[in-house]
């Protein structure tokens, strides 16, 4: 978030790059409970960088650097989409979500007595936050992630297992995903797995680095 743009407006990214630093500084002491509940407030209210800007100007300018706006690039283009669906449901059966689709910002996905996938790499985005709630009954899950995405997974296995190996932090201005739930005789897995163009490419590298 520049100065020299105040006009400009903010984005639900921007707003989330602000807020960030607030429970940061909350978090070292720098801000009570009570202001970091009224910039909260304004920042989510907060309609362009100029409105954003005063929240954080007397904040260590190493955090306030986390307040610049998405670089355009790859993601900027995927992220802001509307989705066709809010949830995934199969019983006695199956489902995928998968190629290019958009995952809205809460995702509610319902497996009984059945299977479905869930795949990321191919994706566009509602917003900068995703939350997916795994419900698997008896059973499977698979969703999949790509490498550079930032994802964190707190889901619960009873009588069964839900994966958190795919958690971990992604690349700068990728959505962060939260991958939440619970499998009860049955399993959510998460897994990171690149593109097929890109595993291509890789194995092509390969050949090339043996000839």
């Amino acid at each position: 978030m520049t100065s020299e743009l105040p006009e400009m407006r903010a984005s639900d990214a921007d707003r989330e790059r602000v807020a960030e630093v607030l429970r940061v500084a909350v978090a070292e002491g720098r801000l009570d409970m009570e202001e970091f509940g009224e910039r909260l407030d304004a920042v989510y209210q907060a309609r362009t960088h100029g409105e954003l800007q005063p929240l954080v100007r007397d904040l260590p300018a190493a955090a306030a650097q986390g307040t610049e706006p998405v670089p355009a690039g790859d993601w900027a283009g995927r992220i802001g989409r509307v989705p066709a669906s809010r949830s995934a449901v199969a019983v006695m059966g199956g489902f995928q979500r998968k190629g290019n689709w958009t995952v809205p910002r809460r995702l509610t996905s319902f497996v009984f007595w059945g299977g479905g996938q869930i795949d990321l790499r191919e994706a566009d985005f509602e917003g900068p936050e995703i939350e997916i709630r795994c419900i698997a009954i008896m059973g499977g899950m698979e969703v999949i992630v790509p490498p550079e995405l930032d994802v964190q997974v707190t889901g619960l296995g009873v009588m069964g297992g839900f994966d958190h190996s795919g958690s971990g932090a992604g690349t700068p201005g990728s959505p962060r995903v939260r991958i939440t739930g619970f499998a009860f005789w049955g399993g959510v897995g998460v897994r990171r797995k690149r593109r097929r163009e890109e595993r291509g490419l890789a194995r092509e590298e390969r050949g090339k680095s043996l000839e």
